[in-house]
């Protein structure tokens, strides 16, 4: 049964319960963490799998391209379609395919679990509308702003969950966690949520047709899309190397390159302060400072070897926290001057958006294996650093025009 008064998500509703609100963002965690299991397991995975960097390398670029193609040709379906059998759906695809991550024998087979991983994890983007839907107007933000902290929260966990399961269970056992809790919380969704009536009627192709034409009229989309995803090539490349890296280097294994993900705190912090940085001094301003932020904390572990291991470490730590607050708060300002664009296109908008920062996902995983087998930490670290700066390019040369 469900706890909503009203059998359909356009009903007024008087209040949501605490225990939908803690589903929703339950759900949208554990669907975006599916994207970063990977991440700390790299080096255990191609040992296990006598498979090179590069190989291995294209687990998390692979993830990253499902979730961009996921967003741009699934998301729009929420809203011509009961978003409550959508996630149903996604919550059993994702389940699947993490099933099969944790038990299919070679790599080739592992990328291809990969892919479709990372389509059915854009489940975390249908939940996120839909708790906009539910909640009374009065609550919005509120809701809104629980259910994106679980998603925060989710991403932050991942890393330090699967670095430490994949170091004393194993990375098969790791995704095999990971599918159970996305069935069950699956079936929870399903349970607590009412049905959605679509917000149009029109085709699955105009849908689509009309992205294309959102993307051309609005310079400001295209100039927060690009700079985004410049910014998520160089974070993707740091974190799908990182774990091969500290093995090589200092001998560490997954579950201490797991414990690196904390710094990601960061980032669950940045979005509040963002946001209201963004009302005071302008989203902006607020692009150029984070984009700046990022490449000068890359740009600071070009003195890593000038230090000593234990202080490379901690440089290295705090590079993380200073980027991933860069990051978040430049999406955060990024995601206010586009949403302002079209209030009647905001999903569509935010897929373009995130589309291409999935992309710059894909790329840096992709760039970054390469960029340490060809050049080492330094390598990663110079790509890192001049793909930030290309995305502080962008926004100078956006604010002048």
């Amino acid at each position: 049964m469900s706890d909503i008064t009203q059998p359909t998500a356009t009903t007024a509703e008087p209040a949501l319960s605490g225990k939908i609100i803690f589903t929703l963002a339950a759900g949208a965690g554990l669907s975006v963490a599916s994207i970063y299991y990977s991440q700390p397991m790299l080096g255990i995975m191609g040992g296990n799998l006598q498979a090179s960097t590069t190989s291995v390398g294209l687990i998390p670029t692979l993830t990253q391209a499902g979730y961009a193609l996921g967003i741009l040709f699934l998301i729009p379906l929420g809203d011509r379609h009961d978003r409550r059998t959508i996630i149903l759906l996604k919550s059993i695809l994702l389940a699947l395919a993490l099933l099969l991550c944790g038990f299919v024998p070679g790599i080739h087979g592992l990328l291809v679990a990969s892919l479709i991983t990372g389509i059915g994890a854009t489940l975390a983007q249908d939940i996120v509308p839909a708790s906009a839907h539910l909640a009374p107007a009065a609550q919005r933000g509120k809701t809104v702003g629980t259910v994106m902290t679980g998603l925060l929260i989710g991403i932050l966990l991942s890393r330090v969950v699967s670095g430490f399961v994949a170091e004393y269970f194993g990375w098969r056992v790791m995704y095999q966690l990971a599918a159970v809790s996305v069935a069950l919380i699956g079936f929870a969704l399903w349970r607590v949520l009412p049905r959605f009536t679509p917000d149009t009627r029109i085709s699955y192709a105009r849908l689509l047709h009309s992205m294309f034409g959102l993307w051309k009229n609005y310079k400001t989309l295209r100039h927060a899309a690009l700079a985004q995803g410049l910014l998520s090539v160089a974070f993707s490349a740091f974190w799908s190397t990182l774990a091969i890296m500290l093995s090589d280097t200092y001998h560490l294994g997954s579950a201490v390159a797991g414990a690196f993900g904390l710094a990601g705190a960061a980032g669950a912090l940045a979005a509040p302060l963002a946001g209201a940085l963004a009302d005071k001094k302008g989203p902006a301003r607020v692009t150029q400072m984070g984009s700046a932020l990022v490449m000068v904390s890359f740009a600071a572990m070009f003195l890593l070897p000038l230090l000593s291991p234990h202080a490379q470490l901690a440089l290295i730590v705090a590079s993380a926290i200073g980027f991933d607050l860069g990051i978040q708060a430049t999406l955060v300002a990024h995601q206010t001057l586009v949403y302002g664009l079209e209030p009647a296109a905001r999903g569509r908008l935010n897929a373009l958006l995130f589309t291409v920062v999935f992309i710059g996902m894909s790329a840096g995983a992709a760039l970054g294996s390469k960029a340490l087998e060809a050049g080492g930490w330094t390598g990663v670290i110079l790509l890192a650093t001049v793909a930030a700066a290309a995305a502080l390019l962008v926004r100078l040369l956006s604010r002048k025009s």
